[in-house]
């Protein structure tokens, strides 16, 4: 079984994981993204493609394209920890 299909995100309307801004309502939104990936079995293995992959837009492995784009620039591809659902 290939990792994407344990990801918890299956269950979520996929908008979730693709706010359109940083600021306001929004931060609930990436707030709750977050979450399903806080509980994803799989979490590590998405940060993991992402980064490799150089994905620019929404939240994968439980981080933002500028938490990302900061974690490429500091050489290291650890996951998060859990995070508490809102």
């Amino acid at each position: 079984m290939h990792w994407r299909e344990r990801a918890e995100c299956l269950r979520v309307d996929p908008d979730l994981f693709f706010p359109i801004s940083n600021s306001g309502l929004t931060l609930l939104q990436i707030d709750k993204a977050k979450a399903v990936c806080g509980r994803c079995p799989v979490v590590e293995q998405c940060l993991d493609w992402a980064v490799r992959t150089g994905q620019a837009d929404g939240i994968w492995g439980g981080l933002t394209e500028g938490e990302r784009r900061a974690l490429r620039q500091g050489g290291t591809t650890s996951a998060p920890g859990p995070t508490s659902p809102s």
